[in-house]
């Protein structure tokens, strides 16, 4: 248990049963021992690795906040399972009122003057606990928005790192009415080269000749084209 002066930390070490290819979580319990709101962000020295929810946050007076920190599914296993990985939480006394929408990175500058209380958090790897309840998940993960230095280590804010699945409704309308067009289009001109057809046997019958062989031949050629269309649509 860490003790800050605003916001009491339990655990202060983040353990997590360490398996391949998996997502593992654990929690962080903050409780707010003062009178007075208090806003927090989380950082971390590898936040393409982790996601956590929230990020930051604003715990009232005399009340707790779960944190649910997950690291991404790893490829291969660390060297004698040791993590170097670490997380700061900065916490800063806010108005009432506040919300989270509200909070902004200058709150949590000390060079604007500001007194920001900081924990730092360890990571440890143990041995898993079965049955794991954690599923398989994606291993991308977004950019740091931000990063301080302290002692050597750099943090930067752990956001959230999680994939999101891609809306691929709007590319598929547009590719659904492009096929729709094309093939629109192929039926016109699959009709029109039949009109054309009918009026050279008309005048063909009438002048008692025959079809030219390179005119059937294009209009043959031209018909497996727009029969390569269609079948593609």
């Amino acid at each position: 248990m860490s003790n800050g002066e605003l916001l009491q930390i339990e655990p202060i070490e983040l353990q997590f049963p360490f398996e391949l290819k998996k997502q593992i979580s654990c929690s962080l319990q903050l409780t707010n021992k003062s009178d007075n709101y208090v806003a927090f962000k989380v950082k971390t020295t590898n936040p393409k690795k982790y996601c956590v929810r929230p990020n930051t946050g604003i715990v009232m007076p005399h009340s707790t906040c779960d944190v649910t920190v997950t690291m991404q599914a790893q490829k291969e296993a660390p060297p004698d399972m040791q993590c170097k990985d670490k997380f700061l939480l900065q916490s800063v006394v806010v108005g009432p009122g506040t919300t989270p929408k509200d909070i902004t990175p200058e709150m949590f500058n000390k060079e604007s003057g500001n007194h920001v209380d900081e924990c730092k958090l360890r990571v440890a790897y143990v041995p898993p606990q079965p049955p794991s309840p954690v599923r398989e998940g994606s291993e991308e993960g977004s950019s740091p928005r931000a990063s301080i230095s302290e002692n050597g280590a750099e943090f930067h804010n752990a956001s959230r790192t999680y994939a999101e699945p891609q809306d691929n409704s709007s590319e598929a309308k547009t590719l659904i009415l492009k096929l729709t067009a094309e093939k629109n289009s192929a039926m016109q001109q699959s009709n029109k080269l039949q009109q054309e057809l009918e009026f050279l046997k008309r005048e063909s019958s009438r002048s008692r000749g025959g079809i030219p062989f390179m005119y059937v031949v294009i209009v043959g050629l031209l018909g497996i084209f727009l029969g390569y269309l269609l079948k593609k649509t």
